[in-house]
C-alpha cells in the first residue's frame, strides 16, 4: 500500500522488498506494474523474485533495500528491519527523510543516527497512524450503519493525518526542522 500511495502522490518508488530480497526498478513503479506485482503476490502467492524475472529487473536475493540511494526511505515491514549499519548507508547515500510505515521498523540506534544527522525522521506512532485511523473509520461506519465512499474515507484520513502532523510540529520544537519523535511523544502524552 505504501508504494501505491507514494506513486499516487507523485513519488518515483524504485525499490520493494520482501522476506526473500529486494527488487530495483530505476524507472519506478507504475499503477500497471503494481497491478502485476499484486497479481503475482496475492493471487499466485508468488515472490518479488518472480516479478523481477518477468519484468527483467534487478533482484537482490537476501538483501534489504537500504543500500540503494534514495531521497525518502519507508521501512514498512518487520520490527527492527532498519538497523544502524543500514541507517549509516542511507545517510551516506544522501537520504533526506525516513518515515516508518510499521510498528518500530527502525532500531533505536538507527533512529538516533538519523536524528543526529538531521534527517527528517517520522516515527511510526505518527507516520503509520493511517492504518489505525482507517480501522477506526471503518468501525465508525459500522456503528452508525453508514457506508462512505473511498474518497470520503480518504478525505477523513487526510484530515486525521494533517492533525497528527500539526501536533508533531507544535510539540516538536521550533528549530529549523521539526523533531517528529519528540513531537509525537509529547502530543501522545498530552492527548492521553
Amino acid at each position: 500500500f505504501a508504494i501505491e500511495r507514494a506513486t499516487e502522490l507523485g513519488a518515483r518508488v524504485i525499490t520493494a522488498s520482501d522476506s526473500g530480497g529486494t527488487v530495483v526498478d530505476e524507472a519506478g513503479f507504475t499503477p500497471e506494474k503494481l497491478a502485476h506485482l499484486a497479481q503475482i503476490k496475492n493471487q499466485q502467492h508468488g515472490t518479488l523474485q518472480e516479478y523481477a524475472r518477468e519484468r527483467q529487473l534487478t533482484y537482490l536475493a537476501g538483501q534489504q533495500p537500504w543500500h540503494v540511494p534514495v531521497d525518502i526511505a519507508l521501512p514498512c515491514a518487520t520490527q527492527n528491519e532498519l538497523d544502524l549499519p543500514a541507517a549509516q548507508l542511507l545517510i551516506s547515500n544522501g537520504v533526506k527523510a525516513v518515515a516508518e510505515g510499521a510498528n518500530m521498523p527502525t532500531t533505536i540506534l538507527a533512529t538516533e543516527a538519523f536524528l543526529e544527522a538531521e534527517i527528517l525522521f517520522a516515527p511510526g506512532k505518527a507516520a503509520n497512524a493511517g492504518g489505525v485511523a482507517t480501522s477506526g473509520l471503518e468501525m465508525a461506519q459500522n456503528a452508525t450503519r453508514l457506508s462512505w465512499t473511498s474518497d470520503q474515507v480518504d478525505s477523513r484520513l487526510q484530515h486525521i493525518m494533517l492533525d497528527i502532523h500539526q501536533a508533531c510540529v507544535e510539540h516538536g520544537g521550533s528549530d529549523k526542522q521539526t523533531h517528529y519523535v519528540k513531537g509525537a511523544n509529547i502530543a501522545g502524552f498530552v492527548k492521553v
